[in-house]
């Protein structure tokens, strides 16, 4: 059953709609640098804090370098601790993102993402955080801003519950800066379904004192690591649980993706982000023209879900995998990571990798249907294929 709640509906951008989130968590810290097109997520946060509507520290500092840096002795303290970053200022902290998760603190991060110079460019593709997928931390996709809000209070509790950091991750400017309809929940209902947060070893515990981050040589590194990859294994599941309260409280369902008409689908297409919504509407259209296509929209990232995708796509004949990122020298990282569970699985499958929308490039309608209509054709090639170039 639904638990019924009075639904506050507002006008948000993303950028907004995650900085609403953080206030209704109310975290102890949040150290910040701008960066565009992140900026309105800390600029709208220093407002909250300048009109007095939450106490959390927030930290000034002059670098990401620095902003990660201090997340992470602030997490190490047992602070609730938050930030929040684009682009060039994730790749700045790629040394201490390591740190972060493997030193197992609940930092959690938003990222408006955007794509990595040079040439310099400030819009949105997968760049940055397809650069980050193996430092450790958990990535969760958004499609819109209401995902953008649900994902900030579901990545805070679920880096809590798993001793992890995670990045709510939306496309920069197409979620980040565009105005959409939301539901909110209340700060008290927040504040309940996150809880409070009481760390199990910090540094201030002077009662029992730790060590974070200590020399760690040949004969115990690895089984420091091994530990790591065994918490990761444990978040699938601590996900679902907490997906689970989170459609109790809303209403609203979360799952590692979204299938969308994939039930008799013979052609699907899988992909990260905002063009869910394009795409959705295609499927709609020529679905009336009795076209058997669907969409997995990917939501949880890391960890990922390769056992879950492949039961979604037994039915299908031939699938698409769109990605918004380069992996310099071979395929995408979504491409291969499927690619990598039917070989194991002993399955085969006509797949076609697609990079699209690098730098921010619009993706049209008709460029999806065309998609699809490949696929249907059996137009599939063993290269990646480049769309809007």
């Amino acid at each position: 059953m639904i638990y019924k709640t009075n639904k506050n509906r507002i006008a948000l951008t993303g950028g907004a709609a995650a900085a609403e989130a953080l206030k209704q968590i109310e975290p102890d810290v949040m150290a910040v640098y701008p960066i565009t097109p992140q900026t309105t997520i800390i600029e709208t946060f220093a407002k909250f804090k300048a009109d007095g509507e939450v106490a959390t520290e927030v930290i000034e500092v002059e670098s990401e370098h620095s902003a990660i840096s201090a997340c992470v002795g602030s997490s190490a303290a047992g602070a609730r601790t938050v930030t929040a970053t684009s682009s060039q200022g994730l790749a700045l902290m790629n040394e201490i993102l390591y740190i972060a998760s493997g030193m197992r603190l609940p930092i959690l991060m938003v990222v408006s993402a955007r794509a990595l110079s040079a040439p310099l460019n400030i819009h949105g593709d997968h760049s940055d955080v397809m650069g980050a997928r193996d430092t450790g931390w958990i990535q969760i996709f958004s499609e819109n801003a209401q995902e953008i809000y649900d994902n900030t209070i579901i990545g805070m509790k679920l880096a809590e519950k798993v001793k992890l950091p995670v990045m709510a991750i939306m496309d920069g400017f197409n979620t980040s800066h565009c105005v959409e309809n939301l539901e909110m929940l209340s700060i008290e209902q927040v504040r309940e379904f996150v809880g409070e947060f009481t760390p199990e070893k910090y540094l201030l515990d002077i009662a029992n004192p730790v060590s974070f981050g200590p020399v760690a040589l040949q004969n115990s590194y690895f089984e420091f690591k091994v530990q790591q990859e065994n918490a990761m294994d444990k978040v699938a599941r601590e996900y679902l649980k907490i997906a689970k309260e989170f459609e109790k409280l809303t209403g609203r369902k979360k799952d590692f993706f979204e299938s969308y008409q994939t039930e008799d689908a013979e052609e699907v297409i899988i992909l990260a982000g905002s063009t869910a919504g394009t795409t959705k509407d295609v499927i709609d259209r020529m679905r009336k023209h009795g076209k058997k296509v669907g969409l997995i929209k990917m939501s949880l990232f890391r960890p990922f879900p390769r056992k879950e995708l492949l039961v979604a796509l037994k039915n299908a004949k031939s699938v698409a995998v769109m990605e918004r990122a380069i992996s310099s020298g071979t395929y995408p990282p979504i491409y291969q990571d499927i690619m990598t569970g039917l070989f194991q699985a002993g399955e085969t499958k006509n797949m076609q990798s697609i990079i699209y929308s690098l730098g921010g490039r619009d993706i049209f309608a008709k460029d999806i249907e065309k998609i699809f209509d490949d696929l249907h054709a059996g137009k599939i090639s063993k290269e990646t294929k480049y769309i809007g170039v």
